[in-house]
């Protein structure tokens, strides 16, 4: 049976780990699929044909998930966590079961952006359906987890998928079916004890056809800048003047409509738009600079792509052990701001750090660097949710906590753009300096080995090709990417001053609930037993009513 405390439903101690293991199983789904792919996606590519299509592989996976996760979040506030988020995982599963049995390129992009609409639902309404039955106080103990599901993907995802490229490639998506049923099964039941109050609504299917369209060209932009067209070309242009236009229509709709999308109202709260603002620039510093990393070890260190995501354990560690912690501390202590600042602040070490490693640096080096970025990023990633949701209205939750899902995301778009942008522009200049002196020594065989591999133009994706160079070539290559890679490191370091400096001026408000062994902290006002003596016990007001005392309170302190 289940309680309710105020109107927050109590589940037993077993309800909440069973409604954890089918959320993290679904979160793990999202998390692994988005790097399990591309370990796997050159074997794909050979087997299916299509390499002109190549990129959209990933492009549709992250223009759907991205787009849709905002819509996920108004929805479950609308119809309730369990329909929406079985929606999303059967969805999923869907993708997942048809991109296995994809025959062709054409079959595989549609497929995996059925995937991504599921997965946009996935992460966010996990962190959405845990609210509703955890305050915020002890809400960091559980969401410490999921930030450990995400450093799981993150090794785990590269060697599954260099696994399964050597062995049969369609079991990276037929894996996942299983999985999404025993989440399926586990959610089902437990989350039927979640009660839901259905209100009168009316969807603002145009604002969310403006939201799609507008992240969907900027994402377009960013994905094909650089790459298959010319950063000041008339697409690029184009896609961002649309992202740009279209983005000012979906601002001006939301002013106006009764149940906006994303309620705009929301950003007048300064804990709101500060967190968001942190999680963007976070997410562009994280997803823009660390995904190079893999590419220096196979490089320069001669790493396979399924050993460079071994290599990449002591980051996942850092970012396992650092969550835990930082949820079980958030809880003891009942408050969040110094965690996302100490975070920003170890990620702008470890990113500092990472410029002074060189061609020769051993690999204990960059496994200690790693350890500092993991624990940076262990630091941050959960804070920062939690302080949005500890910020909002609990009717305001699905699309408070999808809002912060989507800025990061978004903010990792950015990032993979513009440092990808800083890589390649530098890369350029340091191989013209250094390929042309080191060819000029080789005999006239070798040079014809090396015009057939590309010459002056080798791709840095094929590290196999650069290792089977002659010695000069390669160590000129590697010396040019290293290089190259310390300017990509330095810029992501001096961007995180800035989410230094953002999480600085969040404000440092107390987190609703009781802490362990009923620590200070006050009554919840959203649900939730009293504190521990010195606590203010709640009067029998409706949840609704304590709710908006708790924001005409913290609108007075700011």
């Amino acid at each position: 049976m289940t309680a309710q405390a105020n109107g927050r439903p109590v589940l037993h101690a077993r309800q909440v780990r069973l409604l954890m293991f089918g959320l993290m199983t679904g979160m793990l789904l999202a998390a692994l699929d988005q790097t399990i792919v591309g370990t796997a996606l050159p074997t794909i590519v050979g087997q299916l044909g299509g390499i002109n299509h190549y990129s959209w592989v990933v492009t549709a996976y992250l223009l759907a998930s991205t787009a849709s996760t905002p819509l996920y979040g108004k929805m479950a506030d609308l119809n309730g966590r369990r329909p929406v988020f079985l929606f999303s995982i059967g969805t999923f599963l869907l993708g997942s079961l048809l991109a296995g049995l994809s025959q062709n390129m054409t079959q595989l992009i549609v497929t995996r952006g059925v995937q991504g609409l599921g997965a946009g639902g996935l992460m966010t309404l996990a962190f959405t359906i845990i609210s509703d039955v955890v305050s915020p106080r002890e809400r960091g103990r559980y969401q410490g987890l999921f930030g450990a599901v995400f450093g799981i993907s993150s090794v785990a995802g590269p060697l599954v998928g260099g696994y399964f490229a050597e062995t049969n490639w369609r079991w990276i998506f037929y894996i996942n079916v299983p999985l999404a049923i025993l989440a399926i099964v586990v959610c089902y039941h437990v989350m039927r004890l979640i009660p839901f109050e259905r209100r009168e609504h009316a969807i603002d299917w145009l604002g969310a056809a403006l939201l799609v369209a507008g992240v969907s060209s900027l994402l377009l932009a960013l994905s094909w800048g650089g790459s298959q067209y010319a950063w000041g070309s008339g697409v690029i242009i184009g896609l961002f003047a649309a992202g740009a236009v279209l983005g000012t229509l979906f601002v001006l709709q939301e002013a106006r409509v009764r149940e906006p999308i994303l309620p705009l109202r929301l950003f007048r709260t300064r804990t709101f738009t500060l967190a968001n603002a942190a999680g963007f620039v976070l997410g562009l510093v994280m997803f823009g600079s660390i995904i190079f990393i893999p590419l220096y070890l196979q490089i320069v260190k001669g790493a396979s792509p399924t050993r460079s995501g071994l290599l990449m354990l002591p980051m996942m560690a850092g970012i396992i052990v650092t969550s835990v912690l930082t949820g079980r501390a958030m809880s003891r202590i009942g408050r969040y701001k110094w965690f996302p600042v100490a975070g920003s602040a170890v990620l702008l070490a470890g990113m500092l750090l990472f410029t002074r490693l060189q061609v020769n640096s051993s690999l204990w080096a960059a496994f200690g660097y790693m350890v500092v970025i993991g624990v940076g990023l262990g630091l941050c990633m959960q804070s920062l949710i939690l302080a949005v949701q500890n910020a909002v209205h609990p009717r305001d939750l699905g699309a408070g906590t999808s809002s912060a899902t989507f800025f990061r995301s978004l903010g990792g778009s950015f990032g993979v753009a513009i440092l990808g942008a800083v890589l390649s522009s530098q890369l350029t200049h340091q191989l013209a300096d250094r390929l042309p002196p080191a060819i000029a020594q080789l005999p006239p065989a070798e040079r014809a080995i090396v015009a057939a591999r590309g010459g002056a133009h080798i791709s840095i994706n094929e590290p196999g090709t650069i290792l089977a160079l002659p010695a000069p070539v390669r160590a000129a290559i590697q010396a040019a990417f290293v290089d190259s890679l310390h300017l990509v490191f330095l810029t992501a370091g001096l961007i995180a001053i800035i989410a230094v400096l953002v999480t600085l001026a969040l404000p440092n408000h107390q987190l609703r609930g009781t802490g362990p062994q009923g620590a200070t902290g006050g009554a919840d006002p959203l649900g939730g037993k009293a504190a521990a003596p010195g606590g203010k016990p709640l009067t029998k007001e409706s949840k609704d009513e304590a709710a908006a005392e708790m924001e005409a309170k913290s609108q007075t302190m700011l």
